[in-house]
Formats: C-alpha cells, sequence, structure tokens
C-alpha cells in the first residue's frame, strides 16, 4: 500500500483494467489528471484529438474493433459536453467504453462556477451508469467498477465526473489486478432451449435475423454452425453486418428499409422469426402490424429489456448468446436443403444488389472496387447517410468488428474518429472510412490527428455536394424540394488533406478508382483522402416508404 494522489490512484487502475490507450484533450479541471499521464507514458499512450467528440469517437472505434473497453478524457464544462454525442452514440450501440471528466474542485459545485455543467446529470439517459467523485477514497473502487459495468452483460459507456480538488488529494491504493471475467451462464432454462430447437425442427419457412449482438458476444462461430446445420437463411441487421459472412450461401443481406427483397420477402413469408441480439429497431421493422406476419417470432437476446420492446415476441430466450446458440446448435436436427432453401435462392437471384454500371462514377462501383482490392480484409468504418448504406451493401463483411458504424444514434461526423481508433487498435489492419461530404466536414480537423500519429488510414469521400439522404427523402417523399440540402460549395477537400499534412487525390472517372485506391494502400505512414465526384442524383435502393411493410420496397 502506497500514498498517491487522487491523480495517480486514477492512472494506476487504468493500468490494473490493462489500458494502453486512452484519447482525449486536457483542460483547466483535469490538470493533475494530464501531469500523471505525463509521467506514466511509458505505459499508456495519450492521442491528443483536435476535439473532444473525436476523442469519444476514437475510443469508440477503439472499442468496436478491439473488443475492449475504450477510454476518453475530457475537462470540465464544454469539453464534458463535448463528448456528449459520442458518449450517446455508444450507448444506443452497446460498446464499451469509460469517459473520464473533470468536475470543478468540491467547494465550487452548485455555484455556477467557471466551466461548471453537471455532466452526470446530461448523460444520464444515454450511459449505463455515472458517478460524481467527491471523495478520493472512493476513487480506485468507482473506477474498477466502471469498468466492470462498461463490459459486462450487455456492454455500454459509462462516465466518472471527478472533483478537481479529488485529484489532488492524497490517499492509500493498493493495486488490485482484476481477475479474469468467467463466463455468463446461459441463463435461459434448458427446457426453453428444448422448446426452441423443436420449434426449429418443425419450421418450413424459417429465417434468422443476426444483430450486433451476436458480433459483441463472440457467437459467430455458434450461429454458423446453427445456420449451416439446420439450414437456415440469414439476414443481418446493420450492426450485425459481419456477424454471419457475406459471402455464405445462406446470406441473404440487410433486412429493413434499405434491405435486399429476398430478406424482406422471406421475413414477410417465414414462418418463424428468429431474431438474435437485435433490437427490433423502427429501420428493421417499418410498420410492426405487417412485420412477419405469418411467422411466430423467437427473441434471443441478454438484456431482458429489449423482449417485447417493439415488437411481440412468442418464444424468448433471455441470457448469453453464445452459450444459447451453442446449446440449440447441439440439440436442432441437421438437415439438408428444402424448398425453402430453393425459393430463397431463385429470389437472390432474381433480385440482386444492382445499379446502373453504364455512364459516369458510381459510388457501388467505388465500393465493389474497394473490397477487391483489399480482397474483403479491411475495417470499414463510416460516416451516416447514403454512404453509409453503400458501404454495408456493396462490401461483403466477413467477420464481426469488420463494419463500424452508428447504427442507433444515426451520428454525422462519426467515422474519421472511430477510423483513427480502430487503426490504432487494429494496427495489423487497414482500416478504411466511407464518408460523404456533408459528414466529412463535421469533424475533418480529426485528419490533423491522423497526421499527427502516422495513421494510414483511408478517407474515402463519395462527394454529391448534398446531403445525400435527406435529399433522397426530399426528391422521394416531398416532390423534389430540396430545403438546405444541396450544400455546392467550394471547399476543396485535396487541398484541405494536403494543408493538414495527409496525401490527396481527386477522382472523377471509373477508370482513376483502382490507381487511387492502390496509392492510398500503400502508404505507409500517412493519411490518404480520395475526393470521388459522384452525382448528387445518385440514389440508395431498395428503399421501404414511411409507414409500408417492408416488402413493399421502392427499387430502382
Amino acid at each position: 500500500m502506497k500514498k498517491l494522489n487522487g491523480a495517480e490512484i486514477l492512472i494506476e487502475c487504468l493500468k490494473e483494467q490493462g489500458v494502453d490507450t486512452v484519447f482525449g484533450f486536457p483542460g483547466g479541471a483535469v490538470l493533475n489528471i494530464y501531469d500523471a499521464l505525463y509521467k506514466a507514458s511509458a505505459e499508456i499512450n495519450h492521442i491528443l484529438t483536435s476535439h473532444e467528440q473525436g476523442a469519444s469517437h476514437a475510443a469508440d472505434g477503439y472499442a468496436r474493433a478491439t473488443g475492449r473497453t475504450g477510454v476518453c478524457i475530457a475537462t470540465s464544462g464544454p469539453g464534458a459536453t463535448n463528448l456528449v454525442t459520442g458518449i450517446a452514440t455508444a450507448y444506443m450501440d452497446s460498446v464499451p467504453m469509460v469517459a473520464i471528466t473533470g468536475q470543478v474542485s468540491t467547494a465550487l459545485l452548485g455555484k455556477d462556477s467557471f466551466q461548471e455543467v453537471d455532466i452526470t446529470g446530461i448523460t444520464m439517459p444515454v450511459t449505463k451508469h455515472n458517478y460524481i467523485v467527491k471523495d478520493v477514497n472512493k476513487l480506485a473502487g468507482i473506477v474498477r467498477e466502471a469498468f466492470r459495468i462498461a463490459a459486462e452483460g450487455r456492454p455500454g459507456p459509462v462516465l466518472i465526473d471527478i472533483c478537481k480538488d479529488v485529484t489532488a488529494a492524497i490517499a492509500d491504493y493498493e493495486r488490485i489486478v482484476p481477475s479474469k471475467p468467467e463466463a455468463a451462464p446461459m441463463g435461459a432454462k434448458s427446457s426453453e432451449v428444448e422448446q426452441a430447437a423443436a420449434l426449429i425442427n418443425a419450421a418450413k419457412k424459417p429465417i434468422i435475423l443476426s444483430g450486433g449482438g451476436v458480433s459483441i458476444a463472440g457467437a459467430d462461430p455458434e450461429l454458423l454452425r446453427l445456420a449451416e446445420k439446420a439450414k437456415i437463411p440469414v439476414a443481418t441487421t446493420l450492426m450485425g453486418l459481419g456477424s454471419f459472412p457475406g459471402t455464405h450461401e445462406l446470406f441473404t443481406g440487410l433486412v429493413g428499409m434499405h434491405g435486399s427483397r429476398t430478406s424482406n420477402t422471406a421475413v414477410s413469408e417465414a414462418d418463424l422469426f428468429i431474431a438474435i441480439g437485435a433490437r427490433f429497431s423502427d429501420r428493421v421493422i417499418s410498420d410492426v402490424k405487417k412485420f412477419a406476419p405469418h411467422a411466430k417470432i423467437m427473441h434471443i437476446d441478454i438484456d431482458p429489456a429489449e423482449i417485447g420492446k417493439n415488437v411481440a415476441v412468442h418464444y424468448p430466450l433471455v441470457g448469453n448468446i453464445k452459450e444459447i446458440l451453442r446449446s440449440l446448435a447441439e440439440q436442432v436436427g441437421a438437415r439438408e436443403k428444402t424448398s425453402w432453401n430453393k425459393k430463397i435462392n431463385e429470389w437472390k437471384t432474381r433480385y440482386p444488389l444492382k445499379y446502373d454500371k453504364e455512364g459516369p462514377l458510381k459510388p457501388h462501383y467505388i465500393i465493389e472496387r474497394l473490397y477487391e482490392l483489399t480482397d474483403g480484409d479491411a475495417l470499414i468504418t463510416t460516416e451516416v447517410g447514403q454512404n453509409q448504406l453503400w458501404a454495408a451493401q456493396f462490401y461483403k463483411y466477413s467477420k464481426p468488428r469488420q463494419f463500424i458504424s452508428s447504427g442507433g444514434l444515426g451520428t454525422m461526423g462519426y467515422g474519421l474518429g472511430a477510423c483513427i481508433g480502430a487503426q490504432i487498435g487494429r494496427p495489423d489492419k487497414k482500416v478504411i472510412n466511407i464518408a460523404g461530404d456533408g459528414s466529412f466536414r463535421m469533424n475533418c480537423t480529426e485528419l490533423a490527428t491522423a497526421v499527427e500519429y502516422k495513421l494510414p488510414v483511408i478517407i474515402a469521400i463519395l462527394n454529391n455536394h448534398v446531403l445525400g439522404m435527406v435529399r433522397q427523402w426530399q426528391k422521394l417523399f416531398y416532390d423534389g424540394r430540396f430545403s438546405a440540402t444541396t450544400i455546392d460549395r467550394s471547399t476543396n477537400f485535396v487541398a484541405l488533406a494536403e494543408a493538414f499534412g495527409a496525401i490527396g487525390i481527386n477522382v472523377t472517372r471509373p477508370d482513376e478508382v483502382d490507381d487511387a485506391f492502390k496509392r492510398a494502400l500503400a502508404s505507409k505512414d500517412r493519411p490518404v483522402l480520395i475526393n470521388f465526384e459522384i452525382d448528387r442524383d445518385e440514389k440508395v435502393f431498395p428503399i421501404v416508404p414511411p409507414g409500408a411493410a417492408i416488402d413493399e420496397l421502392i427499387e430502382e
């Protein structure tokens, strides 16, 4: 046992948890913490981002890419509030994160002091738990508990707000190495799993919807075994991409608003719908009264609050997804392909994702070439909007944690910070951010971070000079009244990249795509921005109109 100040205790607790990287931006209320970080720089790598929101997205991307808890730090007041969007993004997508904020000294609390804000009150709805630390003797216990809460069960962000005088106060510290967490028990009763297996065996037209929870649980091998053994077609949510191989013959694509016709038709005709680690988002189900109208619904999830929240569930299985799927895979009967599999394959042949391959540069073609040139092995982050959906549709994801995107909150400006965090967490992988010009502008200053740390990330801007997805809705559902969605500004993204110290490339024709990507992929220590000029009227298809059933698709 030794005596340390609060800031030093915090850093020692981070080391206990195996934290090797934190993302942040300093300020007055965290000066003691940054002094302790300076002394621990040989053990903890601090990444100085350009903006606190960039730090939160980088911690999120690090966590999604590695499966470890991401950590970000900001000062009090505006520093703390700048983290909120990133915290909410992580909360909506169940990402383990610990956000550490400075707070004014305890004697100044509640007095409208300089840079004082009630950050625990602000973030209460978007954290699994949060704390304000007013006693240095409680600090170590709170930090340890925060990391446990962030990672256990359904993961999510936890915030620790630390008063400045606490970071200077002295207390006893004794190192405690956290024990390796044991695998959670199955949770669901054996009789419930037996009943579920019997239902699967009896189903004539089953389909699985794999959500992000499958990847979080590391349950993709068990899902693959179950699907292959029982010959069940598998669709995914946006967050579920990579939880089932996108090249597998049983894979049908996305479900929902931008789902494939095969997936959406299969759900509408299925007699058993098996949702795994998915939350039945409105983007998946659309009109709930018309969703899976002929199917009994089975829902497997670790969070009991999700069962029946948006869709009535006939057969809930609550618990450890990996263990439930393992038990199910053992109990279901093996079968050969059925007439249902034949019909699914016919739909896949008849209704492939397609686009007009003639004429000018197409975003679909750009993503397809990226997939080929990276052998499908890159980590892809995205911004939000059309770029996100094209990246989801035309890059085939074969592994969990390969597609990193803001699904639940839909955060424009997310991708570049997440790309930085993912690259730092996975230096063995090429990390590419697919962006729209509108989203990229929001946090483009993080290019300075990527340059500073010599990160060979690629930013592929699908530049249509409009807010593409909002414009698409205005075209289809608002009689073409393009209100505030044309942003045909004179920003030269190539020059901007070069001003930050990155490599900038401009592409206007299909025959320039491969050379641009090859040059970017060859970069070892500099980020590369490629500006792809595409038509402003390119659209994401299929799309389900508001209020329609998911099989009532608009196609190109």
